[in-house]
């Protein structure tokens, strides 16, 4: 058998496999999703518009389903609906892929089941999440996918689950969330309603290039920071005294010249434990402590 009857073996047999698991989601549709388990399909969370959406089956069926877990900043959402006799994909092992490694993806569309090949073009990659948080360990690859492809699966040769496809990339790339041993717990923690709780601060941060300009209009000196343009009544940040106007310098210790960092610095917060805040308020320099505790 040839390189390309193989191939073209390869994407049938993928496409039998995968293909009863693959639902469309919303109308258009505007994503792909994918059936883990019963009653339980996964796709992205950019794919939803409110707390219910259609899901179309193999089989013509389109259900609609409702939100049994949603991470926005991780774009990963679970959805609770009856699957029927579309049974759950089986995880593969992302770990074991490399640059170059052959890969699947299949999506359901208005026209009904796309199958198509690539290569894995980059491991460990980092792109946006749909509130421009920061997605660290993508998959990148070459397959070839069509608009409402998002939310559908990365597979391997065996039509076993490897990754979510996830974000467009342009030039025929994209990016896809590894089916890892973290995603497996955060879609089973989605699975059971148990949705993430991201700390926040309650601010409107304008990022340091736009703070830079601002000083310089109202004649501030320059300095690295984000800018507070809002301040959400009884948040945390205006319960620790924060104000429009305030310029956020460092946070524990890190200098904020970009709001990913802020971002890290609240993910590694412990339990209980209060953010460090050095602020620029006009030219006189201010600290702060940050409490995510619940009022009394």
């Amino acid at each position: 058998m040839s390189a390309v009857s193989e191939l073209e073996e390869g994407a049938r047999s993928v496409a039998r496999r995968a293909g009863p698991a693959v639902v469309a989601i919303g109308r258009g549709p505007r994503g792909s999703g994918v059936v883990i388990g019963a009653g339980q399909v996964l796709t992205n969370a950019h794919n939803l518009r409110d707390r219910t959406t259609s899901v179309t089956f193999a089989d013509g069926r389109t259900v609609q389903a409702r939100v049994a877990g949603v991470d926005p900043d991780g774009d990963l959402a679970v959805l609770a609906v009856e699957t029927g006799d579309a049974g759950p994909l089986a995880w593969g092992h992302p770990g074991e892929v490399a640059s170059g490694s052959l890969v699947y993806a299949v999506a359901r569309g208005r026209g009904g089941l796309r199958t198509t090949f690539g290569l894995v073009t980059g491991t460990g990659q980092e792109f946006r999440g749909p509130r421009g948080r920061r997605i660290r360990g993508s998959l990148e690859h070459s397959a070839p996918l069509a608009r409402g492809s998002s939310g559908g699966p990365v597979l391997d040769g065996e039509g076993r689950l490897l990754a979510l496809n996830t974000r467009r990339l342009g030039e025929g790339f994209y990016s896809a969330l590894p089916a890892d041993e973290s995603f497996r717990a955060r879609v089973e923690a989605l699975a059971a309603g148990d949705a993430p709780a991201p700390r926040r601060l309650g601010l409107v941060l304008a990022p340091a290039g736009v703070a830079r300009r601002l000083r310089r209009a109202v004649g501030l000196p320059d300095r690295d920071g984000l800018l507070v343009r809002d301040v959400e009544a009884d948040g945390p940040g205006a319960r620790a005294g924060l104000r429009i106007g305030d310029l956020l310098v460092e946070a524990d210790g890190r200098a904020l010249d970009d709001a990913d960092v802020l971002h890290d610095v609240l993910e590694a917060l412990g339990e209980g434990a209060s953010l460090n805040l050095v602020v620029v308020r006009g030219t006189e320099e201010l600290n702060f402590s940050v409490s995510f505790a619940e009022p009394e």
